[in-house]
């Protein structure tokens, strides 16, 4: 018999709902359904496919605010980030209804043929498993490319977000999407690989930490099966000498405090030249004490608890080792005495390699500053991590903070005095450790193609 998959309200600890797995007889039958609806999904126009897309944005603005609050009693998102995401859902879709035929016609290749060219076409069921810290974004950042390609998707989503897994399902057949175009299926993590060894999974793409990454991209290697991966990061910004200091220190506030500090592509290590790295420090630091956290229903508070108390407990354990090696905290660093999986926003400094807050990722509202000599320096420790999912310079000279985040910042995400996010436009994903493959932009929507050559003579 198979564990219930629990929700938990993370600023109570009370339990939520609780939900049966489905069983092997449900697999078989989702999985069957989306062998039938790809034969008829595929077959639609491109404006057919937009057309049933901008409805699914539609819906999602309907019901906006059920939504934003299911996401905060699960997993504890503020409510003014929970109407940002659920609003770039929305125009996600919408973007991919407006450009996806664009971005997929047929590219003419000039050859010795009568005719040539390159088509892409859609691969089949794509298997989503989805994290809990963008409970809405991240499966609509890889359904609304994957969809309009052509291809259908079966979600199997964090245990701990199932309501809203149900929710996403629901709204997109509520908004009149073919039955079985999304596929919710509530079982736990050891049964992803029995779904990827089946012949009717086409391609997995995966949001979550490194190690669940490597799990996928063995057992999609083992199936010769095409996998996108999006892994953990321990994003470096680097504040050079002549940076302007209240947009570092906004910046820098902005991009460590997102979703409670709970994402991959949260601003982590703050690698500062010396000259500046005293101002840098007390003012961010004066910054993050007036940080507010507490219910996410509240929008006073900046921050919501974390997702689960576990995660909290774990991120405390990494605090208190930094400090044991030397790392000297400047704000924050403790467990607050009221019920929840809340930590206040922490501020370590003098933090050096060995300790958890150089080498490992930090995943909940804590920042570690690391001085350096020089702009060289400063490269070579941002670099000095198994990571590369994003990372930012800072810095008035935009030259020379553009030829650094270009040639010598190693990462999929690159910014420039601002914070790394992801945007519909451009490609999305890392290297290193922090996974392969691009999710949006043109790239994101040719991951899950078969890009044939048709040559005619």
């Amino acid at each position: 018999m198979q564990t219930k998959l629990k929700s938990i309200d993370p600023a109570t600890g009370k339990l939520l709902a609780q939900y049966d797995q489905h069983t092997d007889k449900n697999i078989e039958s989702a999985l069957s359904q989306s062998v039938d609806t790809f034969e008829v999904w595929r077959k639609m126009s491109f404006a057919k496919r937009a057309a049933i897309l901008k409805k699914i944005a539609k819906e999602i603005r309907k019901e906006k605010n059920n939504l934003i609050a299911l996401a905060a009693s699960e997993m504890g998102k503020p409510v003014l980030q929970g109407q940002y995401e659920v609003e770039k859902c929305a125009s996600t879709l919408e973007f991919y209804a407006e450009r996806g035929a664009e971005f997929l016609k047929d590219e003419l290749v000039k050859t010795d043929a009568i005719k040539s060219y390159v088509s892409f076409q859609p691969l089949g069921t794509v298997l989503a498993v989805m994290p809990w810290n963008f409970p809405y974004w991240q499966v609509f950042r890889a359904f609304a490319p994957t969809a309009m390609a052509g291809n259908v998707m079966i979600l199997k989503h964090a245990s701990n977000v199932s309501g809203c897994a149900l929710a996403i399902e629901k709204l997109i057949v509520k908004a009149g999407a073919p039955v079985g175009l999304l596929q919710t299926l509530l079982i736990s993590a050891d049964r992803v690989e029995g779904l990827i060894d089946d012949s009717r999974i086409a391609a997995v793409t995966l949001t979550g930490s490194t190690a669940a990454g490597r799990k996928v991209a063995e057992a999609a290697g083992r199936n010769l099966k095409k996998a996108v991966l999006e892994l953990g990061g321990s994003d470096p910004y680097v504040i050079l000498a002549d940076a302007d200091m209240d947009k570092a220190v906004e910046i820098a506030l902005r991009g460590r405090l997102v979703n409670t500090g709970q994402s991959c592509i949260a601003a982590k290590r703050f690698v500062v030249d010396k000259k500046v790295r005293k101002e840098f420090e007390k003012r961010f630091t004066e910054e993050m004490k007036k940080v507010t956290y507490g219910n996410p229903m509240d929008e006073n508070n900046r921050m919501g608890p974390m997702a689960r108390v576990d995660l909290r407990d774990e991120l405390h354990k990494q605090v208190l080792e930094s400090i044991a090696k030397g790392a000297k905290l400047l704000c924050g660093g403790f467990i607050p005495d009221m019920d929840g999986a809340f930590y206040p926003a922490t501020v370590l400094t003098n933090v050096k390699k060995g300790m958890p807050a150089y080498d490992e990722e930090l995943f909940g509202p804590v920042a570690a500053i690391i001085e350096v000599k020089n702009d060289e320096e400063a490269l070579k420790i941002a670099n000095d991590t198994i990571y590369g999912l994003g990372g930012g310079i800072i810095s008035k000279n935009r030259k020379l903070a553009e030829r650094l985040a270009k040639d010598e910042l190693q990462a999929g995400n690159c910014y420039v005095n601002d914070f790394v996010h992801s945007d519909p436009f451009l490609p999305f994903g890392g290297i290193k450790q922090s996974g392969y493959g691009r999710e949006l932009g043109t790239f994101g929507i040719r991951e899950f193609v078969n890009v044939k050559s048709v040559y005619i003579k």
